[in-house]
């Protein structure tokens, strides 16, 4: 089949709920892509985080072939001695907590709203999240996204959500009352433009929420598992939430969700207070396993620190030359490249010399490839996205 052909039976057969690029995948290994024509590409994006040990990694194919001829699913009211295993490897790699296993990034936010509000036993109820942020599309997560494009068609929106400007604690001191239960934020803002909290910001955050018993959460489902160089984001901050939240890079491929809520206050939650069919199983644990090993033996960490700096250099100096490159932010390997021109052609223009990228905020050019890569492989992409960015400066006069 074409890509043509293929983008038609979209069409003809499910809801049209995404902007698609004219790009069918088929296949994948490492830091590359080929689609259904057997074309090549470098892939920047790693599936908004999904991909971060890059695409079919052995370690975790291999446990997912293994764990599929066993057994599949186990529902949650048995033991699943994949499922303690997991949880036991993320809590011990962070601070101890407990954890609930879901889905999606939407389902641990999800989680963790109910959680907080089991927490303010009927009185408290609020959360304030930050302007820019991104949740989730369940209805609760979209009302906690403070991004009115996507309240848009589902009013009356749920009830307890205050929003306030990232990076500004005035703000949050000043949203705070009786009824405030929670401060729920991502370190990093990927949807919102790749927008990085200060230290300052999140320490005084931290005292904030410890000194008025508010639940401090963040939502680690993009730049969790390695994605800025640490296993969690919030270890740049030499600090702890009361909750954390991951999903995407989890499960290297496949679908899984994670609320991760401080040991001494874990039992807020008790049976059927919550639940997931689906959460937690076999194979995802079994992957999400494979993921942690990978991580360790390959010393990915490392590798998203080093050839994260190498990627911020390039990225540093191509702003030096071209005047509409605003600013370079980010960590590891997260970086958004905020240009004073739509972003969306340098995206399809790229797409088209074989590079795939993402532009979010219409401005803002997001690169998270995969934990994986290689200065070479950054080397090839920089160098398509210079030619894509060389072509821009000429039509607007700035070459």
């Amino acid at each position: 089949m074409t890509t043509k052909e293929i983008a038609a039976l979209c069409e003809r057969y499910l809801v049209p709920t995404y902007v698609r690029l004219p790009l069918a995948l088929v296949k994948g290994k490492g830091v590359k892509v080929w689609d259904v024509h057997q074309r090549e590409y470098l892939d920047f994006f790693s599936s908004w985080g999904v991909s971060n040990l890059g695409h079919s990694h052995p370690v975790v194919v291999n446990a997912i072939r293994e764990q599929a001829r066993k057994i599949l699913h186990i529902p949650n009211n048995y033991y699943n001695h994949l499922q303690m295993k997991l949880a036991r490897e993320i809590s011990k790699h962070s601070f101890g907590g407990k954890v609930f296993f879901c889905n999606s990034g939407a389902e641990a936010n999800e989680a963790a709203i109910k959680f907080a509000r089991k927490y303010g036993k009927g009185e408290r109820y609020e959360i304030i999240s930050m302007y820019r942020s991104f949740h989730g599309r369940t209805l609760a997560t979209l009302t906690l996204t403070a991004q009115e494009k996507y309240h848009l068609g589902y009013y009356p929106l749920p009830e307890g959500f205050r929003y306030v400007p990232f990076n500004d604690i005035e703000a949050v001191k000043r949203a705070i009352s009786k009824k405030t239960v929670a401060v729920l934020l991502e370190l990093i803002q990927g949807e919102g433009g790749v927008n990085v909290a200060s230290p300052e910001y999140v320490k005084e955050l931290r005292r904030l929420c410890s000194e008025k018993d508010i639940l401090l959460i963040f939502d680690e489902v993009q730049t969790g598992i390695g994605r800025t160089g640490k296993l969690f984001c919030y270890q740049h901050y030499d600090i702890e939430p009361d909750i954390l939240l991951l999903a995407k890079g989890l499960g290297g491929g496949v679908p899984i969700g994670a609320m991760v809520v401080r040991a001494e206050i874990s039992d807020v939650f008790s049976a059927h207070s919550h639940a997931s069919t689906f959460g937690g199983n076999p194979l995802v644990c079994k992957a999400g396993l494979a993921v942690f090993k990978a991580i360790r033996k390959e010393k990915l960490l490392r590798n998203a620190k080093e050839m994260g700096d190498y990627l911020r250099e390039k990225l540093e100096r191509m702003r030096e030359r071209y005047p509409f490159i605003k600013e370079v932010r980010g960590k590891g390997l997260m970086w958004g490249v905020e240009l004073s021109i739509k972003g969306e052609e340098v995206v399809r223009e790229c797409l088209e010399r074989g590079l795939l990228l993402n532009c979010t905020q219409e401005k803002v050019l997001r690169l998270m490839p995969p934990l994986v890569i290689k200065k070479k492989e950054i080397d090839k992409g920089i160098g398509i996205l210079e030619k894509v960015l060389s072509k821009k400066a000429k039509e607007i006069g700035e070459g």
